[in-house]
């Protein structure tokens, strides 16, 4: 087998798989979560920190260049860590970033990785995620799976690097299985180390990166606590003790502006008020920021300690019991977002122009797809903890349901709006107004598709006999509600006849969106035609470049 390498498109590819394939896991990630709190965001917290690092990406790193890749994943999930995991997983992408750039300053001078690479990348996370925790490593977490993982990939160090990836993928799981056995907590519960789990899914991403094959097939993880035996010499009742129970906050910030010396202290001050101390550097060098994370009862306390320090931002405090606790996770970037399904280039650009996220559908041979799993992540991309979702006609009901459904189990306020086409979509969010409340910006949305009739042309591909006469290959077809109600010798004479009965049943504003491959002179002569025979009503043209139908009409 050639050798393959990990290079900067892979490894950005890798990184948006792997916020997907962390959305479809999150879920059971979360139900295994018992250590070091029994909180079950483990999985979630993973999805932000490496969404925060897909993001930074996005923003920041040139295509290709590998370095600047992983620089920016390290960087992006420092900053956008979330939880005890989060900070780990940014620290595993800071081994990787330092290792690709000390191999990019060496004589190769390409920072991509091979076999060896990838060893030394996860020796080199183990190092800093057990600097991140003080230096204290217990058996049976995400640290054993890691560092299964760096010997699985040292001994291969001289093989090709998919074999490796599988060997190290293959290591990982083994000592998933083997964590119940060395921390009592996790055989109590009948679960695997959360954590470790989070990072199997992304090992098992990083492989189908490589080498271009669908992820491995794991079987769900689920708790499975073992059955309770009768103790045969059971002591005498008596009142229980008190028995603490865990610290009420999880606390977390970036530290900037430490002194390098002063590190030590501020771990120490830290363990003395909380646990789960886990204090991550941005880099190697000095005068970098810090991600801090605690467990404690006195965030206030926690907080200080930093501020003697440096300067603090980001700062995040969420309750870990208590009614606090089951509230949607903390971190969203804004608070509403529009997420709208459109086809063609220039329909991407004018819902993004109206402030619109977009997303995309699949052409496939049955026409365009959007699946359940692609508008959950679409949904959880978009940043915001309210979404009003625009399907426009291309989400099957089933998948809008599915998607939307899961993304309300998240804690998202997702809103699906009532739009048939793209022209219902635009006049929902020409009413947009973030600065209403959510359901009454919802209900003027909706009301306003709603109040938007649509219809669309397209060119005819058999001889057929309709509600209207016959029509032949190549002939303009009118329609509205599923029915042909116009047939003409061309697309711009359809599209004539499908505006005037529309307008019969009154309107003020005609929307017309051309599709691939339709001649700017349909819109030309629909102006045109609107102008002399419809007095009172105005028409819009854009040039969209949807595919299917050729001519999408709206009329409100």
């Amino acid at each position: 087998m050639s050798e393959r390498r990990l290079d900067g498109t892979v490894l950005r590819q890798w990184a948006h798989a792997s916020v997907g394939d962390l959305i479809g896991h999150a879920d059971e990630i979360n139900r295994l979560n018992v250590f070091p709190v029994a909180d079950s965001d483990t999985g979630t917290n993973m999805l932000f920190t490496m969404r925060a690092a897909v993001a930074e990406v996005d923003a920041q790193a040139p295509a290709g260049d590998v370095v600047a890749v992983s620089g920016a994943l390290a960087a992006g999930a420092l900053r956008g860590a979330r939880g005890n995991s989060g900070v780990i997983l940014s620290q595993i992408l800071r081994g990787l970033a330092e290792v690709t750039a000390a191999r990019a300053a060496g004589p190769d001078g390409s920072g991509a990785i091979d076999s060896a690479g990838l060893a030394a990348a996860l020796r080199h996370a183990v190092a800093t995620v057990v600097a991140a925790m003080g230096g204290e490593v217990i058996d049976g977490t995400v640290v054993s799976v890691l560092q299964a993982a760096a010997a699985a990939a040292e001994a291969g160090a001289d093989d090709s690097l998919p074999v490796t990836l599988a060997a190290v993928a293959e290591a990982a799981a083994v000592a998933l299985d083997r964590t119940p056995e060395q921390l009592a907590v996790l055989a109590e519960a009948g679960v695997v180390d959360a954590g470790g789990r989070g990072l199997l899914v992304l090992l098992d991403a990083l492989r189908a990166a490589v080498t271009g094959h669908p992820p491995v097939p794991r079987p769900r993880y689920q708790p499975n606590p073992p059955a309770g035996r009768p103790d045969p010499c059971p002591a005498p009742a008596a009142d229980p003790l008190p028995v603490p129970g865990p610290p009420a906050f999880e606390v977390m910030y970036t530290l900037s502006g430490m002194p390098a010396a002063a590190g030590p202290g501020l771990r120490r001050s830290l363990e003395d008020l909380a646990d789960s101390v886990v204090i991550a550097a941005e880099g190697a060098g000095p005068g970098g920021d810090h991600s801090v994370h605690v467990h404690t009862d006195d965030a206030g306390a926690a907080i200080e300690a930093g501020l003697a320090l440096g300067t603090l931002s980001r700062i995040r405090i969420a309750a870990l019991s208590g009614p606090g606790s089951e509230v949607a996770p903390a971190g969203w970037a804004r608070d509403r977002a529009v997420l709208a399904v459109v086809d063609g280039d220039g329909a991407e650009g004018l819902f993004g122009a109206e402030g619109a996220v977009v997303l995309r559908p699949e052409r496939t041979a049955d026409g365009p797809f959007v699946s359940a799993h692609q508008l959950l992540r679409a949904v959880v991309d978009t940043g915001a903890a309210k979404v009003m979702v625009l399907p426009n006609g291309y989400i099957a009901v089933e998948e809008l349901v599915a998607g939307c459904t899961a993304a309300i189990g998240w804690g998202i306020d997702v809103v699906p709006l009532p739009t048939g086409s793209m022209v219902q979509g635009l006049a929902a969010l020409a009413v947009h107004d973030p600065a209403r409340r959510a359901v009454d910006d919802g209900y003027a949305m909706a009301q306003a598709a709603g109040a938007t009739r649509y219809g669309s042309v397209r060119r005819a591909t058999e001889d057929a006999l309709t509600w209207v006469g016959p029509c032949h290959v190549g002939d303009g077809l009118g329609i509205a509600g599923d029915e042909v109600l116009v047939v003409r010798h061309d697309i711009g004479a359809a599209a004539r006849g499908l505006v005037d009965l529309m307008l019969a049943g009154g309107g003020e504003l005609v929307t017309v969106l051309l599709g691939d491959g339709v001649d700017d002179e349909v819109g030309d002569a629909l102006a045109d035609h609107v102008g002399r025979h419809h007095l009172g009503a105005e028409l819009v043209c854009y040039r969209t470049g949807h595919h299917g139908d050729a001519v999408l009409v709206g009329v409100e």
